[in-house]
């Protein structure tokens, strides 16, 4: 198959399709951790040419739910959302959060016959469907506990593949810093593992 891996630096899930036998393509605005095939930029620009299997990671910056709190002024919490204010330190989240959901619209509503878009718990089950199936890194072989939801077109459920204990919030706990995002948003590789061997 010909897969698309959109918003992906890491590599992880395009070298697990690989791995399989694949043609693979990452895609994402930083350069790839992982040397291999990768496309730095916008995945509109290679979104069309014909794919068999995309699997999206949109940006959870503006679609988490943990961030619905930065839509709103602190004070206003007593009143209704539509008649609260901006918060005065993001006043353009809401304008961010309609792009973010615009750009998951996109990515649902690509010429691709098989599509997975994975992203935490967000305003995506709210403003547009909810997930097909939510799993935890501890079904495939990681010790934590991370809930991922999953929204699938032509694609089947996940099946856990190595149920483990030791389940540990790991990457809530993690300090504050600059590369904390980075850390977060990647895949875990048996979750990769198991996208390539049950989708592919």
């Amino acid at each position: 198959m010909r897969v698309l891996v959109a918003c992906e630096y890491s590599g992880r899930v395009r070298e697990a399709f690989k791995a399989r036998g694949h043609y693979a393509l990452s895609c994402d605005l930083l350069p790839t951790e992982t040397p291999g095939n990768h496309y730095q930029g916008d995945v509109r620009d290679v979104l069309y040419d014909g794919w068999d299997l995309l699997i999206a990671h949109p940006p959870c910056t503006y679609l988490t739910v943990a961030g619905v709190r930065w839509l709103y002024h602190p004070s206003d919490k007593h009143l209704p959302t539509s008649e609260r204010r901006p918060h005065p330190n993001y006043p353009n989240r809401r304008r961010d959060q309609a792009e973010a959901l615009a750009f998951v619209r996109l990515l649902m509503d690509a010429p691709v016959e098989r599509i997975a878009i994975e992203n935490p718990v967000s305003v995506i089950s709210s403003y547009i469907r909810k997930p097909d199936q939510v799993i935890q890194p501890w079904q495939f072989g990681h010790g934590e506990t991370k809930a991922t939801c999953l929204w699938l077109k032509n694609l089947i459920l996940l099946c856990p593949t190595n149920v483990v204990a030791g389940r540990e919030a790991r990457v809530h706990m993690m300090p504050p810093g600059p590369d904390r995002w980075k850390e977060r948003s990647r895949t875990y590789e048996g979750i990769a593992a198991a996208m390539a061997l049950q989708w592919g």
